[in-house]
């Protein structure tokens, strides 16, 4: 049935994979059997939240804290090789967002960084590390700092947020007479901060409804499994590559992925004087069932090649040599002797701007904020398919003249006329 709980770094029943178990229960178990691979983006992101940690200590938790060591602590992890200059700017925008609420208030409140909470009376033995908690009077703040930027995290009906806010309650609810419970995101690099507000006994409800009776039978591995519908338009999908260890072999997501596909062929075999063209309503509707198709595709193809190329077989298939491009081993050295022989330096390289990201990050939070804010557009992304129950606004696409369409870019507008 899996490692002991002392064994484990994580919970089975973890915080960050709620929405998966609550709604595929044996997941838990399938993924606990799949050895983990930290990607170096969650390194990075452990990275960050150790300096973050660091700020909030010695504004909260560590008053005693000196100048001294503070910046002593900081210097060994801004040697970390994963380390960026920009981390330091948005882990001041983490910090000053946690000093927003914190010094709201009309006293001191209570104050946890990097606290594990356990939320056990309703899922066993589970808990996690809530990023900061913060108490006053009848309300309770569970923060929660995102460094990536793929995916935008929202604070409503977050169950890992939820998830921390009972295990806050467990602990400290003897203490403190809380009633309202309030979730805060702040995802700064993308940036993305959001808030949403309920009701303690809304959350206990959650946790004795929901929760717990799928914890039950996430724990012991029993239920069914149920893969996510992608066409939802859910930007926080369970069932997922780089959501679920599983995704890439789970044979439930298989078996609906070849369902769409033999829904759709059927389809096509039980109809008679078919046109030779697909009208676009079916051209819709088959879009909508099928979206999800190639990236599953695209992850099963990367499972296979990945157990390959790690030593495995996967009968059938076998790894070959891709698509290579010539490089220049030693620029410096070619270029120099290039010079040597008469040809001019200036036709040898290319002077252009760094790109934005790279440019940020040699950059102070101030100078960022004072000089380079002044300078940043973003232009209109260009068109993208979306179902119709996507939560984005519809594009409206503005007419423009030929001469506009043809030698210029074209104009679009969001929601304008």
């Amino acid at each position: 049935m899996g490692k002991k709980k002392e064994e484990r770094a994580h919970a089975l029943l973890s915080a960050s994979s709620a929405k998966k178990w609550i709604h595929c229960p044996p997941s838990a178990r399938l993924e606990d059997s799949i050895p983990e691979e930290e990607s170096p983006y969650a390194k990075e992101g452990t990275l960050a939240h150790a300096i973050g940690e660091l700020k909030l200590q010695r504004l909260f938790t560590d008053k005693n804290m000196t100048d001294r060591t503070y910046k002593s602590r900081l210097k060994k992890l801004q040697q970390d090789e994963l380390y960026a200059p920009e981390m330091d700017g948005y882990t001041e925008e983490y910090a000053d967002y946690v000093s927003g609420i914190a010094f709201s208030f009309p006293g001191a409140p209570f104050v946890a960084v990097e606290k594990r909470l356990d939320y056990s009376p309703w899922a066993p033995e589970g808990f996690g590390t809530g990023d900061c908690v913060i108490i006053y009077g009848g309300d309770l703040h569970i923060i929660d700092f995102k460094y990536g930027k793929g995916v935008p995290v929202k604070a409503e009906g977050n169950y890992q947020l939820a998830l921390y806010a009972l295990g806050a309650y467990h602990e400290f609810g003897m203490f403190f007479p809380v009633e309202r419970v309030h979730l805060h995101i702040v995802q700064p690099r993308i940036p993305n901060t959001s808030s949403w507000s309920t009701t303690l006994k809304e959350v206990l409800d959650w946790g004795e409804t929901v929760v717990k009776p799928a914890a039950e039978k996430a724990f012991k591995g029993e239920g069914g499994f149920h893969p996510a519908d992608y066409c939802s338009g859910d930007t926080e999908n369970y069932c997922r590559a780089g959501f679920c260890k599983a995704y890439g072999r789970c044979r439930a997501t298989a078996d609906k992925n070849m369902e769409l596909m033999k829904k759709a062929w059927n389809k096509e075999q039980n109809q008679k004087n078919l046109p030779p063209l697909i009208s676009w309503e079916e051209a819709g509707e088959l879009l909508k069932e099928a979206q999800f198709l190639k990236e599953w595709v695209q992850n099963l193809e990367s499972t296979v090649l990945n157990e390959i190329v790690s030593g495995g077989e996967v009968p059938g298939w076998k790894i070959v040599e891709g698509k290579s491009y010539r490089q220049i081993s030693d620029a410096d050295a070619a270029f120099a002797e290039l010079v040597k022989a008469g040809y001019d330096e200036a036709i040898l390289y290319e002077r252009k701007p760094i790109a934005l990201g790279a440019l940020e990050k040699t950059l102070s939070k101030e100078h960022r904020q004072e000089i380079l804010s002044k300078y940043i557009v973003k232009p209109q992304g260009k068109p993208t398919l979306a179902p119709e129950d996507d939560k984005r606004p519809a594009m409206v696409l503005q007419r423009v003249s030929a001469e506009e369409a043809f030698g210029g870019d074209n104009t679009y507008s969001e929601g304008g006329k």
